[in-house]
């Protein structure tokens, strides 16, 4: 089994149930073809780097995934079809770093902190 970290960009205009709706069908692809979700994040509104479809942000969804290939294959070819995904990317990596919380309100405050001492 391959683990695989797997992030997807939602449109802007998307509610927070269509997001939980995205999360949870793209949850069911992966067990439906055999994978395992090892941990799902839900990072926010996030403005992206430049625009993508008239969008400036993107709900960012993040994936840890444990399968093979074909559950990835599977997963991008019905993104590939979503209207309301702007992007996708899929790393393969060799251990999932489960610990930090990259994107959470709380290490956000944190590092704002240290910067100001």
């Amino acid at each position: 089994m391959n683990l695989y970290e797997h992030t997807i960009i939602a449109k802007q205009d998307a509610s927070p149930s269509e997001v939980k709706q995205l999360t949870e069908k793209y949850s069911k692809i992966v067990e439906k073809n055999q994978g395992e979700i090892i941990k799902t994040e839900n990072w926010g509104l996030l403005n992206l780097s430049y625009i993508i479809k008239k969008n400036r942000k993107g709900s960012y969804i993040h994936f840890k995934i444990k399968g093979d290939g074909s559950v990835i294959a599977e997963l991008e070819k019905n993104e590939s079809l979503d209207k309301k995904l702007l992007r996708y990317l899929t790393v393969r990596v060799k251990k999932f770093d489960l610990d930090t919380e990259y994107f959470s309100k709380k290490s956000l405050n944190d590092k704002k902190e240290i910067t100001k001492n």
